[in-house]
């Protein structure tokens, strides 16, 4: 985990606002084949070897996008801003109300499972293995 945290680590400063923009050395490849095949173990996909280096460069091209855009000179007395809103750090979008909201024809649904028990669909047990 820590090589994953090392390639992302100089973003998070940004990302949480704080207008100290990283110093950062383009590296040609962040992430290794070594840190993509542990996240496509972590997040349990079966990519073949065409569609991994595929994603990884995909992703190396993505963080390399963020580095461009962390060249560009910000001018301190320039607010952060999310579409077009000021952004403080404690500005979010407020919650919804938590509301109930019931279904129609709930047996209609459940006619639509392949397998049922007491008004419950019953779905098949994935088996899991625990990561090291």
């Amino acid at each position: 985990m820590q090589g994953l945290l090392t390639a992302f680590g100089d973003y998070v400063e940004w990302y949480t606002g704080d207008r100290k923009i990283p110093e950062r050395k383009h590296m040609a490849e962040e992430i290794t084949r070594e840190i993509f095949d542990h996240m496509v173990e972590l997040a349990a996909l079966e990519l073949d070897e065409e569609e991994a280096e595929y994603l990884r460069n995909q992703l190396n091209q993505q963080l390399n996008a963020i580095d461009e855009l962390l060249a560009v000179p910000l001018d301190e007395s320039v607010e952060l801003a999310s579409r077009g809103v000021a952004y403080t750090g404690a500005t979010s979008q407020p919650l919804r109300e938590d509301k109930a909201v019931g279904c129609e024809n709930p047996e209609e649904i459940i006619a639509q499972a392949p397998q049922t028990e007491d008004n419950y669909i019953v779905v098949p047990d994935i088996p899991q293995e625990e990561l090291k």
